[in-house]
């Protein structure tokens, strides 16, 4: 797990014995720090925050970033230097060094940190771990001691819900049909808030996962990834997502023309991609086929994107050498691919690094603002970085960051989604990850490298009950603030946390009660109905597209901006 940002509450928990950072006497005052089991029932553990201090230069590189660890009450950790060794909470002193810690990660450790004196390197550790009210204490640092290890843990997330709206059908005194909104209760209404969304609608009787409407289902590992920007020239969010990687059987919406309009776009195993077009008024068109390869493979992963500038979507294709690209001619067709791949490397056979489709997600971006889309990917080790000249080749992929790999306890992009975006309007392209503790953020260069990660919301990870078998989280601007605000399919509904646009998110919010988990709340299921964020009637507001069972369903985005904490 990252080190999280000052502002997120934590438990700190000592691996060796699961018992909880705590003051041995009064948490408001000063004295001795233990760890100790809390019995249910009793006071809740004692949450603390890490404060960065700031280095004479203005920043520090992570290795060597220097914490204030502060209490609830604002007692800090403090090296004493007693002759016990013991370490104790006490007030803060503005720069006082025996205040300040390093959070080093424990190499092989996921989520596991060493907390290191900056005066003299010594570690937190236990002074006799089978006693009740273990004594915290400072000792030289040892690779091997269980004790020395310790893990945070997010406080819980406080959420609420707002009131939504419902479709109420019309009928009219010459046969037409509509619909109107209506006002619903919901569960526990935030005080002066809007709904975001409307109820759903189903609005076309096709790919669906019942038999009536298709039959679709995913048929191998569920793909909750985006590609990440767009390209040069591109507004992020402003459509939706730009694009996502299929395999057979799943669907998914993309500009198939170039016109700006968002498209159903499903990969038949027979047929190859199939596409239903978009009408611009929430609706869509006749199945037709859109591309067939001459001999497609089943663990290829499919997606439309401009890969050579000239404004129209091609074919991208990571088959097993390889980067495999269809570009579009001027009449609409896509011309065969190449006999070589654009990159040998990103595909799923051995001889292109064995990016398997269930655990290293990969995307497509301009990483370094040259107008080209890069090839970026999570593998075991971390981040890897393919960058594309002007002329349209791609180097050699390149480790960017030791981060979001399987190594560093990103298991799956199922059970880990992660996304590269901007997530300031201005800014460069970051990776967002849902972590087991909730969402991470490693802000980028703009050169194909990124920063540190950081921890910087308490909510979506897996400590907070959101499973990639049950619940998708995607990115977009929901709200028309020029950022994107995570959007989370829970148990519920939808829930959505608004960015502050620095690369934080305010706590989430239930803003539809649909295409949720629950059965009362349509009995979405992440293996039979993907759902999306895009704008389907061109007027600049992304809506939720979700395939179900009898076919597509649409919540319309209302445009009110919900109320924020």
């Amino acid at each position: 797990m990252s080190v999280p940002t000052e502002e997120l509450k934590l438990e700190i928990v000592n691996a060796a014995t699961g018992k909880t950072l705590d003051a041995k006497a009064a948490r408001n005052a000063d004295g001795a720090l233990v760890v100790r089991d809390v019995p249910d029932g009793g006071p809740s553990p004692e949450q603390w925050q890490l404060t960065p201090v700031q280095s004479a230069q203005g920043g520090q590189a992570q290795s060597d970033q220097a914490y204030v660890i502060r209490n609830a009450y604002g007692k800090v950790l403090d090296n004493t230097t007693t002759a016990d060794q013991g370490v104790r909470q006490l007030n803060a002193s503005a720069g006082k060094k025996s205040q300040q810690w390093r959070i080093v990660p424990v190499e092989g450790g996921a989520g596991l940190y060493v907390i290191k004196d900056t005066t003299n390197g010594a570690v937190l550790d236990l002074a006799d771990p089978g006693a009740d009210d273990i004594r915290v204490v400072l000792r030289e640092h040892d690779d091997s001691a269980e004790s020395q290890r310790w893990r945070f843990v997010t406080a819980e997330p406080e959420r609420t819900s707002d009131p939504v709206l419902r479709w109420a059908a019309l009928d009219h005194w010459n046969g037409r049909r509509s619909w109107r909104l209506v006002r619903s209760a919901a569960l526990r209404p935030t005080p002066d808030a809007t709904p975001s969304f409307s109820d759903m609608l189903l609005v076309l009787g096709q790919f669906g996962s019942d038999q009536g409407a298709g039959g679709w289902k995913r048929e191998g590992a569920n793909l909750p990834q985006s590609l990440g920007s767009a390209g040069a020239g591109d507004t992020p969010f402003r459509s939706g997502q730009p694009g996502w990687w299929a395999g057979p059987g799943d669907r998914f919406l993309a500009d198939t023309t170039g016109t700006g309009r968002k498209d159903i776009v499903g990969i038949k195993p027979a047929k190859g991609a199939v596409t239903s077009a978009g009408r611009g008024d929430g609706t869509f068109g006749d199945e037709r086929v859109l591309y067939q390869p001459s001999s497609p493979s089943p663990a290829d992963l499919w997606t439309l994107a401009d890969m050579t500038g000239d404004g129209k979507p091609d074919v991208v294709v990571l088959a097993a050498d390889g980067v495999r690209v269809s570009t579009q001619d001027e009449g609409g067709k896509f011309t065969p691919a190449g006999r070589e791949p654009v990159l040998k490397a990103f595909g799923h056979g051995k001889q292109a690094g064995g990016w398997l489709a269930d655990k290293p997600p990969r995307y497509l971006a301009d990483t370094n603002g040259n107008g080209r889309l890069d090839i970026i990917g999570c593998h075991d080790n971390g981040v890897w970085v393919s960058l594309q000249d002007e002329e349209g080749k791609f180097a050699a992929p390149l480790h960017s960051l030791d981060d979001f790999g399987v190594d560093q306890g990103w298991s799956s992009v199922e059970e880990h989604p992660r996304f590269l975006l901007r997530t300031t309007g201005d800014g460069a392209l970051d990776i967002v990850g849902f972590g087991p503790q909730g969402v991470v953020v490693s802000r980028g260069r703009g050169d194909g490298t990124f920063e540190p990660s950081k921890l910087v919301l308490n909510d979506f990870g897996h400590a907070q009950g959101w499973t990639g078998g049950k619940h998708l989280r995607l990115l977009a601007d929901v709200t028309g603030g020029g950022n994107p605000d995570i959007v989370g399919f829970g148990d519920e509904g939808v829930w959505v946390s608004h960015s502050r646009g620095d690369g934080r998110f305010e706590q989430a919010q239930l803003v539809c009660r649909g295409f949720g988990y629950n059965e009362d709340a349509g009995g979405w299921r992440v293996d039979r109905h993907p759902r999306f964020l895009a704008d389907i009637t061109g007027d600049g507001r992304v809506d939720i597209v979700g395939f179900g069972g009898p076919g597509v369903y649409v919540a319309r985005n209302l445009f009110r901006r919900f109320r924020t904490r």
